[in-house]
């Protein structure tokens, strides 16, 4: 899956209408509240919608025929393989009624316009962990880690040793703790953060 690197804009006019994407990403439902808020024009005729964060998504057609606008934005999120992420398109009418089939192509093709122009980044999960070492074994352990991709994001000393706090691959999970395992001769403790 894929999420935005930064906020994008598209715009393109539809016999006479005027239609706006504004796509950007989010990291809960409030954070999708605030997007739509702060980027949905209050004079525009619509500001049709569509999010989704993992398995939970919304959508809305403002005003528009069912199923003519919301869902086809998100349509286009999930044509892309994204994740995360929020449209607003918002539409100036222009006199001209495009019917419900051309409806579903202004606001689907305006919100994939404007997502296959955004930068992407991969959305990787990931697990964080704390691992608590002696100070014979840390030298090591943190170049290995740090060797292999894996952020340290904080360290700090015991009478004995050190607790390292990790971020790591969800899916290199089983590999990185057997890794400290080896690393420490079995001494190491890790426990996942939940």
């Amino acid at each position: 899956m894929f999420t935005l690197q930064r906020i994008e804009t598209s715009a393109q006019e539809i016999r006479k209408s005027r239609f706006v994407a504004i796509a950007g990403s989010i990291d809960d439902e409030q954070a999708a509240k605030a997007f739509l808020a702060a980027h949905s024009e209050p004079a525009a005729n619509h500001n049709c919608w569509a999010w989704r964060i993992g398995q939970t998504y919304r959508f809305n057609d403002d005003g528009e025929p069912s199923g003519t606008a919301g869902k086809p934005i998100l349509a286009a999120i999930d044509g892309q393989s994204l994740d995360r992420v929020v449209v607003v398109v918002t539409r100036w009418f222009g006199g001209v009624l495009l019917g419900s089939g051309g409806l579903i192509r202004a606001y689907g093709g305006t919100a994939a316009l404007c997502l296959r122009a955004a930068e992407k980044v991969e959305r990787v999960e990931t697990h964080r962990a704390t691992v608590a070492c002696d100070f014979a074994d840390l030298a090591l352990i943190k170049a290995r880690l740090t060797a292999r991709g894996i952020a340290i994001a904080s360290e700090s000393f015991t009478d004995t040793g050190a607790m390292l706090v990790i971020d790591f691959r969800k899916d290199a999970a089983e590999a990185t703790l057997t890794l400290v395992s080896d690393l420490s001769r079995g001494r190491a403790i890790v426990s996942l953060d939940t």
